[in-house]
């Protein structure tokens, strides 16, 4: 089974508000820049559009992390999780860079190796700021194990095991699931027995039929079994999260370029109803390719259409309760031909109170985007400024996670209501998109 990868991707709001279910609540974030919506928004007069539309662009879908650049996810992270919190709504992330994925399949690739892999995570984790976010970690990576030694399954262990505990130290609000297969595939005891050797224990739980079209229920009671399974082990409190962006047609062969009675299954949402299962989450984005007859990862009319076509309306849901700012991180990841540079910040860590901060410049040839992070000192800051001085012939396009005052020259920006409250020695991050060259250094944080 390949689960594939793409650059973009997540999700729409479903259900605002309390929910009935695991441990979440809350609307899921819709990537505006996601391959569905940038499709629909380019062929407004193609027969299949208004279906595409309507029951999948529409919707909340993971944003697959699967390319292999550890010098820019993190600004790529922080954009994304920037927008999302500034919807005040869940973005579901998708990571997936494992060393030897898919055994070598139509999705192969990854980190060359686990080194590597842990340094591509660490700076992942950098970028997730402190709200909460949903992690789908790694997919494949516990239940298809063919191609590896023991030796091996050990060290993707211990690098599984090692990613989830530097993504919950970078954000503690993030929900971490591991690879759990799916109800046709290994048994729940066995599941349960990788789960526990990959570290489960550190995270909230496990994900199941991730590119794959059994049913909720299926993978329901299949949850409920490996769920069992990890108490008789000593591990309680998982839960699971099923993907159900494929599960509403018939099973079968489980790559779906060439099946076109599928559907797509349940909409996204938190509110799941069962207090084993966190989530119905679209992971695995409805109209991207296995790559079986198209390009792993690639977007095709053909297969979005065939899912949705005579799938039921999604449910009418309250919109969001606050509006997005009209301003919001790049869309697209820039090009990366230009590493980024990291000029040092000019002030120090406070040895008292107040803050500091850093920064991460992305260059490319005509713009950048900037990554800030804000440390507070020894004591918790309520609220925070920082001054920035862009070059001659920079401005300031756009702003995320802060309020910006001006847009050239000295620009100054500060908190937003959700992240003005910083903790002793932690963090917090904003960042900016602008055209011209990136600024060369912070020059003032004030707490």
């Amino acid at each position: 089974m390949a689960a594939v990868a793409a650059a973009t991707v997540v999700g729409v709001c479903l259900t605002v508000g309390s929910a009935s279910a695991g441990t979440l609540s809350g609307s899921l974030y819709r990537d505006p820049s996601s391959a569905v919506v940038r499709w629909v928004a380019a062929n407004p007069g193609d027969s299949r559009t208004a279906v595409i539309r309507d029951k999948i662009a529409s919707q909340p879908q993971a944003r697959w992390f699967a390319n292999f650049n550890p010098s820019t996810v993190q600004s790529e992270v922080s954009g994304h999780i920037g927008a999302a919190n500034a919807a005040q709504q869940i973005p579901v992330l998708a990571v997936y860079e494992i060393t030897n994925r898919d055994c070598g399949g139509a999705s192969a690739g990854g980190a060359p190796d686990l080194n590597q892999y842990q340094t591509w995570v660490s700076n992942f984790a950098r970028g997730l700021g402190n709200q909460t976010v949903i992690i789908i970690l790694e997919t494949d990576s516990l239940a298809l194990l063919t191609c590896l030694s023991s030796g091996e399954i050990s060290a993707r262990n211990e690098a599984i095991s090692t990613a989830t505990r530097t993504i919950k130290s970078a954000n503690p609000n993030a929900k971490v699931y591991l690879d759990g297969g799916h109800s046709t595939w290994n048994s729940a005891g066995e599941t349960a027995n990788r789960l526990r050797a990959a570290g489960v224990q550190y995270a909230d739980g496990f994900f199941t039929n991730v590119s794959n079209y059994n049913s909720t229920s299926g993978e329901a009671n299949f949850g409920r079994n490996v769920i069992s399974a990890l108490n008789g082990m000593g591990i309680s409190g998982k839960r699971q999260v099923i993907d159900t962006s494929r599960n509403g047609g018939a099973s079968g062969d489980w790559c779906g370029d060439d099946n076109t009675d599928r559907r797509i299954g349940q909409y996204p949402t938190t509110n799941t109803g069962d207090s084993n299962i966190d989530a119905y989450l679209w992971v695995k984005p409805p109209g991207e390719a296995d790559g079986c007859r198209y390009t792993a990862g690639s977007f095709q009319p053909d297969l979005a259409f065939s899912l949705a076509n005579g799938a039921p309306n999604p449910p009418t849901t309250a919109p969001p309760t606050t509006t997005p700012p009209t301003t919001t991180p790049p869309t697209t990841t820039p090009p990366t031909t230009t590493p980024p540079t990291t000029p040092p910040p000019n002030s120090s860590p406070p040895t008292g109170d107040g803050c500091y901060a850093d920064v991460a410049v992305n260059q490319w040839a005509e713009g950048f985007t900037a990554t800030v992070t804000v440390t507070a000192g020894k004591s918790e800051i309520n609220g925070w400024k920082v001054t920035v001085e862009l070059p001659a012939g920079a401005a300031v396009t756009g702003t995320w996670n802060a309020q910006a005052s001006g847009t050239s020259g000295t620009v100054q920006f500060t908190n937003v209501s959700y992240n003005g409250r910083v903790a002793g020695r932690q963090s917090t991050t904003f960042g900016f998109q602008g055209t011209g060259t990136g600024p060369g250094r912070i020059a003032v944080c004030v707490g």
